[in-house]
């Protein structure tokens, strides 16, 4: 079922998450959705009254083990070896998390999105450039090193696929952990090439959201990687939507990508 949880219970840290779990016989199946993207595929076992989930993708391991109680759910979270914090639930068919598409805004005095940053060749690519002119064009805040980026580009090179003919142009500004420009250059360049990316990715700078956020000094704030913003053939950013939520959310996914390719479709006819 569908839970409304708590991490980090109690304390200065506590954000919330939607729990969506499926049970057949001793297996258990689900993700928990956050404001910033979920947690991808997880998978484990049911125990009497013990729910065990992790995930390993090759570079996260996750790990949840829980306690449930009739519609109340108690655990602890592991990520990796550095972190770990409790988390709370109860069932709650009707809890929703904010809208994705309010959180994250262009600030008063601010009319456009403007960057400049170099590509994985060297060379400076800005949104004025001819590319992107009368285009409608996607920017996707990442990294190589987010998980939720890496579903989300999935869906991005899907969509470019799509709708590119027609005027679809999509950018990638990566904030990169290395200090070192040719480290950020040979990951991103193995990202391209896994997931068969046609579109630019600039080096935008570290992976920080405070970084983000000062390079982009246009918008609120930089709360998730990732961050997509949505902007039409005159220049004018239409949405802005805050984090991910991946295939391993099921009906979530489902409905973003049918909501997201009508609204490329219309800003791509208007």
């Amino acid at each position: 079922g569908k839970w409304k949880i708590a991490f980090s219970p109690e304390t200065e840290n506590e954000y919330p998450a939607i729990g969506v779990f499926e049970q057949h016989g001793n297996r258990a199946f689900g993700t928990f959705l956050t404001k910033t993207g979920d947690y991808r595929y997880l998978e484990g076992n049911v125990s009497g009254d013990s729910l065990m989930l992790s995930c390993f993708d090759g570079s996260h391991v996750f790990l949840f083990k829980a306690k449930v109680t009739g519609n109340r759910i108690e655990g602890r979270f592991w990520s990796g070896s550095h972190w770990q914090e409790n988390w709370v639930g109860v069932r709650d068919e009707n809890f929703e998390l904010p809208d994705p598409n309010t959180l994250t805004f262009i600030k008063s005095g601010y009319s456009q999105l403007d960057f400049s940053f170099q590509n994985l060749e060297g060379k400076t690519v800005s949104l004025n450039d001819e590319t992107f002119r009368n285009k409608v064009v996607i920017v996707q805040i990442m990294g190589s090193w987010c998980p939720n980026c890496m579903d989300e580009t999935a869906y991005l090179v899907s969509l470019h696929e799509k709708f590119n003919q027609q005027g679809l142009e999509v950018v990638s500004l990566a904030f990169e952990k290395s200090d070192n420009p040719e480290i950020n250059v040979k990951s991103l360049n193995r990202l391209k090439e896994h997931f068969n990316i046609p579109y630019e990715i600039l080096l935008a700078g570290k992976a920080s959201k405070t970084e983000a956020a000062k390079r982009l000094p246009m918008l609120n704030h930089v709360l998730s990687f990732p961050t997509s913003i949505f902007i039409d053939k005159k220049g004018t950013v239409r949405k802005i939507h805050t984090g991910f939520s991946g295939p391993g959310t099921g009906e979530y996914y489902k409905e973003f990508v049918e909501e997201t390719d009508k609204f490329v479709a219309q800003l791509l006819i208007e």
